[in-house]
């Protein structure tokens, strides 16, 4: 635990330093002129509870009370490298470079927090005081789980309708294909994200597919090892990592998006404040399209936090106790 602790230091004192630079040079972050101090002090904490685990003192609630914070800094991070992955500009550089750190810091916070558990009852103790535990062995999330991974897919299927609609030509909420595709233009959208959609083929439908893969993956069993239709790699173990980490950004990112979008079109629809048009003709179209987006959003992200919690629970380390 000594080197999770070192490394949550070395994170704290990175963005604390962040945060000191952005509030010294007046580099506004989020639109917020004194945001910068507030990651100071948060990194600074930080680096304080990382210090705290070098010495072995309880810190573990504070931990997670960090890694909370850090979760909600890294909002929106998924869209920024969704923009960059076809070409587009991100609306904010210092932003986006806060999302990475916090994002960063969330991961290394949570596994430091994990690593504080008690140790376990029973099992056959191994050095250093830790509790042996055989490896996981890979099986399907509980049926619950399941059911929650199947709404979530289904949740996408209207958003991803919608933007197949708009991919070949068609129109929906009174908005044409062409018209998207010219505000694509507009936009400074890459040639990669153009030619899909001339292809037929919309980018952010494509993400959505992928992000339906991933959600399954984290709830059947070969999401833990390697199918044979993955030839080379077939029978190894999946690295945790490799779906935890696009899991946690998604779910980090989505599903409090998805759930603050429905609470925002619900006092919209019910008269109490007015939806922005932006391209949007008329306000109905916008209610439509952010509708169909908001719901698709917060359905698969939260169906994406029940799963990943689940995996992570299922292939958990095949140690645990004081480390």
């Amino acid at each position: 635990m000594r080197k999770n602790g070192w490394a949550v230091t070395g994170w704290g004192l990175g963005f604390a330093g962040f945060g000191l630079g952005c509030a010294l040079s007046g580099t506004e972050l989020f639109g917020a002129d004194r945001a910068g101090w507030a990651v100071a002090g948060a990194g600074a904490v930080a680096a304080a509870a990382g210090a705290a685990v070098v010495r072995r003192r309880p810190v573990r609630p504070l931990l997670w009370l960090l890694c909370g914070a850090a979760a909600v800094g890294a909002w929106g991070l998924l869209m920024d490298l969704v923009m960059l992955l076809f070409g587009q500009r991100v609306d904010s550089v210092p932003d986006t470079v806060e999302r990475v750190l916090a994002a960063v810091g969330a991961v290394l916070l949570a596994r430091t927090a994990l690593g504080l558990r008690p140790a376990a009852r029973g099992g056959t103790g191994g050095p250093g005081g830790r509790t042996e535990r055989p490896a996981p062995v890979p099986a399907a999330a509980p049926p619950l789980v399941q059911l929650a991974a199947c709404a979530g897919s289904l949740a996408f299927v209207p958003y991803v309708l919608m933007k197949l609609v708009w991919a070949v030509g068609g129109s929906f909420a009174g908005i044409s294909g062409d018209r998207m595709y010219a505000s694509y233009v507009h936009n400074g959208s890459s040639g990669l994200w153009l030619a899909l959609e001339r292809w037929g083929l919309d980018g952010t439908m494509l993400l959505a597919l992928l992000g339906v893969f991933l959600l399954w993956g984290l709830v059947r069993p070969w999401g833990q090892v390697f199918p044979r239709w993955t030839a080379p790699l077939r029978g190894r173990r999946v690295p945790r990592w490799l779906p935890l980490t696009p899991a946690l950004l998604g779910a980090a990112t989505l599903a409090p998006y998805g759930v603050v979008g429905i609470g925002y079109l619900t006092l919209c629809t019910v008269g109490v404040t007015r939806i922005r048009l932006g391209e949007f003709a008329s306000e109905q179209s916008a209610l439509e399209i952010a509708w169909v987006g908001m719901c698709g959003f917060a359905g698969y992200g939260v169906a994406l936090v029940v799963a990943a919690w689940s995996y992570w629970r299922r292939t958990g380390a095949r140690t645990a106790g004081a480390r």
